[in-house]
C-alpha cells in the first residue's frame, strides 16, 4: 500500500495536532467540549490543508463516537440518507452517543442535499461536522447553518509548517531511515502556501528517491516549481488565479481579467465564488470613484446564482470588463482600515454626550443628547459639530481618492470643514 506521507503522519490524538490553538489549545473551546463529551454540530471553515478532516476524526476518536464520512463531490441525496440510516441504527446498538457524520466540502452540496441533513441534525440522529473552504454564510442553507457552530481554522504559520516537517523526518517510518538536512525552507513554505498537505506532498516528492539529501531553496525551485501549472480549484492555484484575476481588474487591464476568468471557468471553478469576488473588488478597488460598479457586480452575483453554467460566463465577463475599465479608488477600504487601527489603539472611547441616545427622562437629566444640533435645521443640512470621541477630535480617517467623483467629495469636505480635517 503506497500511503502518502500526509496520511502516514496524520495526527490521531488531540495532543499531536499542530496549530489552531484558539480551538484546541489548553483553554480552547473544542478542547473543553471534548473534555465534557458534548459535541454540537460544527462547520469548520478554512483554506485547504489546515487539518479540518483530521480534527473531525480526532473529535470522534476522543469522544468514542461512531464516525461516518461523505464527500460532497461524489455523494448524492441517496448516499446521505443511507449513511443517516446506518447512523440511526448504531445508536443504542453500539453506543448511546450520537454518531458523527463528517461531510467534506459541504459547500458543494446542493440545497436538496443539505435539506436531507436537516431532520437528522434536528432529531439528534447524527452530529454533523462539515468542512468548507468557502464562507458558510453563502454556501450553507440558513436552516442548517443555524443548527451548527462555525469555527474558523487558520492557515498554518511558518513555525507550524517547520514543526510539521521535523515531525515527518522524526516520526515517519520511511523518512526516519533517511538522512535529511533542512538547510533552507523558504521556498518549500512559499510554494505550499500554508497548506500542510501540499507541503508534505512536495517534501515527500523531494526526498522519496534519496537516502541522503540537503533541502535548499535552489533544489526546491528546480524540482518543484516548474510543475506547478495545473489549475486546482481546491488548492493553491485556486487562490493564485483569483488573485491574478482581481489584480488585473485593479490594474485596469480587461485583457488580463478575461484571461484569468477563462482559466477559472475552464478549470471548473464555482461561478458564484468568482461573482462574490467581483462584488468585493467593486467596493474595495473602485468604490465611490464609480458607485455603479457595486450595483452591477451585485446584480451579476444574483444573476449568476440564478442562471448557472454555461451562460454565467458571459455575465461574469461583462462585469469583469466593466470593473477593469472603471476609475479606481480604495479610499473607502483605507478609511475603514484606518478606523479599525484607531479603535484597536485607543480602545472603547466614550460616545460624546451630545451624540448619545436619550430615550428616557433619566438619560435626558444626565445630559444625554444635550447640545446636539440637528443637521436639517441648518442651511444645506449641515452644521459644524464634533462627531468623533473628544480624545481623537480632528483625526482625518477618510482621504478621498484622486478621481472625478471623489475630487468633488474633497471640495465639498473642504468647504464644510474648513481647516478641521485639512482636506
Amino acid at each position: 500500500m503506497n500511503e502518502p506521507l500526509a496520511e502516514r503522519i496524520r495526527p490521531k490524538k488531540l495532543e499531536d495536532y499542530i496549530s489552531q490553538q484558539h480551538l484546541i489549545g489548553k483553554n480552547g473551546i473544542l478542547t473543553n467540549l471534548i473534555k465534557q463529551g458534548i459535541i454540537p454540530s460544527l462547520i469548520f471553515w478554512g483554506p485547504p490543508g489546515v487539518g479540518k478532516t483530521t480534527l473531525a476524526h480526532i473529535i470522534a476518536t476522543e469522544t468514542n463516537r461512531p464516525y461516518y464520512t461523505l464527500s460532497a463531490i461524489s455523494s448524492g441525496v441517496k448516499d446521505v440518507r443511507e449513511v443517516i440510516e446506518k447512523a440511526k441504527q448504531s445508536v443504542g446498538l453500539f453506543t448511546a452517543k450520537n454518531p458523527i457524520l463528517f461531510i467534506d466540502e459541504i459547500h458543494r452540496f446542493s440545497k436538496s442535499q443539505q435539506d436531507s441533513l436537516l431532520a437528522a441534525v434536528e432529531k439528534g440522529w447524527v452530529t454533523l461536522i462539515g468542512a468548507t473552504t468557502e464562507n458558510p454564510s453563502f454556501e450553507v442553507i440558513p436552516a442548517l447553518l443555524s443548527r451548527c457552530q462555525v469555527y474558523i481554522l487558520n492557515s498554518f504559520d511558518k513555525n507550524d509548517l517547520i514543526a510539521l516537517l521535523h515531525r515527518a523526518i522524526q516520526k515517519d517510518h520511511i523518512l526516519s531511515t533517511k538522512k535529511i538536512n533542512l538547510k533552507e525552507t523558504e521556498a518549500l513554505l512559499q510554494i505550499s502556501g500554508g497548506d500542510a498537505r501540499k507541503l508534505l506532498n512536495i517534501f515527500e516528492l523531494l526526498v522519496s528517491s534519496e537516502d541522503e539529501i540537503e533541502i535548499t531553496n535552489k533544489l526546491v525551485l528546480k524540482k518543484i516549481q516548474k510543475n506547478i501549472i495545473r489549475y486546482d480549484k481546491t488548492g493553491e492555484q485556486h487562490y493564485d488565479i483569483i488573485s491574478a484575476f482581481i489584480k488585473s481588474i485593479r490594474g485596469s487591464d480587461p485583457n488580463g481579467a478575461v484571461y484569468w476568468l477563462a482559466r477559472m471557468i475552464e478549470g471548473g471553478e464555482d461561478v458564484k465564488f468568482i461573482a462574490r469576488r467581483l462584488v468585493i473588488s467593486a467596493s474595495e478597488d473602485i468604490g465611490n470613484a464609480n458607485p455603479t460598479a457595486l450595483i452591477l457586480a451585485n446584480t451579476t452575483f444574483q444573476a449568476v446564482a440564478a442562471i448557472g453554467n454555461p451562460e454565467s460566463r458571459i455575465l461574469l465577463s461583462q462585469c469583469a470588463v466593466y470593473l477593469a475599465n472603471s476609475p479606481k479608488s480604495n479610499a473607502s477600504y483605507l478609511a475603514i482600515k484606518n478606523a479599525q487601527a484607531i479603535v484597536k489603539q485607543t480602545g472603547d472611547l466614550s460616545v460624546p454626550l451630545e451624540l448619545r441616545n436619550a430615550p428616557s427622562q433619566l438619560m435626558k437629566d444626565l445630559d444625554y443628547g444635550k447640545n446636539y444640533k440637528y443637521s436639517h435645521d441648518y442651511p444645506n443640512s449641515f452644521v459644524n459639530q464634533e462627531y468623533l470621541p473628544h480624545e481623537i477630535s480632528r483625526t482625518k480617517i477618510y482621504e478621498p481618492g484622486h478621481n472625478q467623483r471623489e475630487n468633488q467629495f474633497r471640495e465639498i469636505l473642504k468647504k464644510r470643514w474648513k481647516e478641521k480635517y485639512k482636506y
